[in-house]
């Protein structure tokens, strides 16, 4: 199966590595373009047999499953370039969150799926989110369902808790990391630490704690109770993140919903 990548910006670069990490296919298979090719460069100088497309068409025209991996705002635009390659036999996939599985097959011939994936892929763990298209064919489901096995632990969603999961999945990281960064410099400016030292805690702790839960020796209350004896020093901290955090998260959510639907907006108006 040849694969095809347009666009290796942050989130189309970590697909590109992690499918070569895992060795889901060779780099041979694999043919990627970017706007600024420089970028593309810098993979195929990671993975050398990895070959480099002048353009999204050459790219489209030598791939059987194709990402789109652009700007919300740009992927109409590689389509109009591409749609005459999008052959029924192929199958496309988008990494857009505001642009729908139906919106993309009023567009195209081929099969099309939607797969949200995380920076946490890179490790090779993690989510990916997953939603088919409704013509999408049994087989691309399956050969797809494969390969985002070796990268991550893909999970079907409906087109309904889009925004909610990708949230949660791939914005997440990005949340916690700043909430880590903020526990740390806490840390330092009460108790005068040396942030490389509390940096390093910090991090073999988030780690520890993520392998607590894998592992399955708790779940995020039981963790809690273990280590929050009542009156306690945990306890005190607990109670402060209690009074203080108020509906944060809430907030959090409200805020990235509006943004979405804006979004949503603004690429409606672009397919209608």
């Amino acid at each position: 199966m040849n694969i095809g990548i347009i666009g290796t910006g942050n989130m189309g670069s970590i697909l590109v590595e992690a499918i070569m990490d895992s060795h889901a296919v060779p780099p041979t298979a694999m043919m990627i373009t970017n706007r600024t090719l420089s970028k593309a460069q810098r993979l195929k100088d990671l993975y050398p047999g990895i070959q480099i497309g002048k353009n999204a068409d050459e790219v489209a025209a030598n791939s059987q499953l194709l990402f789109i991996c652009v700007k919300p705002l740009d992927v109409i635009g590689i389509l109009q370039q591409i749609q005459p390659h999008l052959t029924a036999e192929k199958c496309l996939i988008s990494i857009t969150s505001p642009i729908s599985t139906d919106q993309l097959e009023r567009y195209v011939a081929c099969s099309v799926i939607r797969a949200i994936p995380s920076i946490t892929n890179r490790a090779l763990a993690g989510v990916s989110l997953i939603t088919y298209g409704v013509n999408c064919q049994n087989s691309w489901k399956k050969e797809t369902d494969l390969l985002f096995k070796k990268i991550s632990i893909p999970v079907e969603i409906d087109e309904k808790i889009t925004r909610v999961a990708s949230d949660i999945v791939s914005c997440g990281p990005a949340f916690f990391s700043y909430l880590l960064q903020r526990f740390i410099i806490g840390a330092v400016n009460e108790t005068g630490i040396n942030k490389n030292i509390a940096t390093k805690l910090a991090s073999e702790m988030i780690i520890g704690f993520g392998e607590l839960l894998k592992q399955g020796h708790y779940t995020l209350p039981t963790l809690l109770e273990k280590v929050c004896v009542k009156g306690g020093i945990t306890g005190e901290g607990i109670d402060v993140l209690e009074r203080e955090l108020g509906d944060i998260f809430e907030h959090v959510f409200e805020a990235t919903n509006q943004k979405f639907a804006e979004d949503l907006e603004k690429t409606r108006q672009q397919f209608s």
